[in-house]
């Protein structure tokens, strides 16, 4: 098929590779693997984990799990917590499926209590330093609070503490990830210890790709959830999570005007098809890309001198040295390796295999 706009181009091969390692890697570990979805948002995409024995799911919004829930998922986490004008659709979809919530305050908790209908299982968030969402693990006046209200209702069962330790994101290092990983885990273990004797089938559920790819102790988790990882990214080689050869994506994208008295490429391709997830190159500057060009019958990842420097609505500029610009002609096809995968995919909404495959997304919502 010939690509004649921004395309995102998925290496199976990858993807899978980076499925496989990880269900490996929970098993090696005796934890019980529960990916998100919310980063492919495909049903095709989805059998790839079936294949590779996953049975459970994490997912990030009620109208995901219902997509997913219509492909035969019937063992979802809403890794979100409660949106009480949406408890009458998970009641639904509680009807149908092993629905997983999750809560961190009272007000959420009573309104399930009140509200919902069918079993339900719920877990306590917990904030174990992204300070996005979540109870702090020290605040467990609250958690005995909310406790006592699960305890009393007949249709909502405590599965457990959830956390997502997103603030790995933001590591200096692979060092300050293990150190940021530890501190949640010893958080985590520590709620289960105190809680553990009256609630003896809690679990702890703990989910990010930078902690999940590379560290090997998780003492006192029983379940992780990352899902950047079926493709990385940018970002994650940037933290030293990831090989570029890890990553699963590229965005391919026509070239539509050179200006080489700014050293300048236009390419078709902007912020609606990258979104603007940035990091910081080594000339101090934002990156919103890396640039891959074709050379005959190979294909060459300029260094880092080279990049996707800008983003407008439909637009992108490259930052090209002289040597390298004459890889670059309008009408020319290049592809951009993305920053955040994640967002980029909910973006473009459907795949490209390097197979020439088209794989559909989850509808807009």
């Amino acid at each position: 098929m010939e690509i004649t706009k921004p395309t995102l181009l998925l290496s199976k091969e990858i993807a899978l590779r980076n499925i496989q390692n990880m269900v490996r890697k929970a098993k090696d570990h005796g934890l019980n693997f529960r990916p998100h979805f919310k980063t492919h948002q495909s049903a095709e995409i989805g059998e790839w984990f079936r294949e590779a024995g996953v049975k459970c799911i994490t997912v990030s919004s009620l109208t995901m799990a219902n997509y997913f829930a219509e492909f035969g998922w019937n063992d979802i986490t809403i890794a979100f917590s409660v949106n009480i004008p949406e408890i009458p659709e998970m009641n639904e979809l509680a009807e149908r499926i092993d629905l997983n919530l999750l809560i961190e305050n009272k007000e959420g908790l009573e309104a399930l209590q009140e509200k919902i209908t069918w079993h339900t299982g719920v877990f306590i968030k917990i904030d174990t330093g992204y300070n996005r969402t979540g109870i702090e693990a020290n605040r467990t006046q609250v958690i005995d609070e909310l406790l006592e209200i699960i305890q009393k209702s007949p249709l909502l069962q405590f599965k457990g503490f959830l956390s997502h330790t997103g603030h790995t994101y933001h590591a200096n290092s692979k060092n300050d990830i293990y150190s940021r990983h530890f501190d949640a885990l010893l958080k985590m273990k520590a709620l289960k210890a105190r809680y553990i004797s009256e609630w003896p089938d809690l679990i702890i559920s703990i989910g990010d790709t930078p902690s999940c790819s590379i560290c090997d102790n998780f003492d006192g988790v029983d379940e992780i959830r990352p899902g950047n990882f079926v493709f990385y990214d940018l970002m994650q080689f940037k933290l030293g999570v990831c090989q570029l050869s890890d990553i699963a994506v590229r965005m391919v994208c026509p070239v539509v005007a050179v200006h080489p008295s700014r050293n300048e490429v236009v390419i078709y391709g902007g912020a609606i098809h990258f979104a603007k997830d940035s990091i910081i190159n080594i000339d101090g500057k934002p990156l919103f890309g890396r640039i891959v060009v074709n050379d005959g019958d190979k294909k060459i990842l300029l260094d880092e001198k080279n990049y996707l420097h800008a983003l407008s609505q439909e637009h992108g500029i490259l930052k090209i040295t002289p040597r390298d610009l004459h890889y670059f002609t309008p009408g020319t096809l290049i592809e951009i390796i993305p920053v955040h995968s994640c967002l980029t995919a909910n973006l473009m909404k459907e795949y490209m295999t390097t197979d020439g495959e088209i794989i559909k997304m989850m509808p807009f919502y």
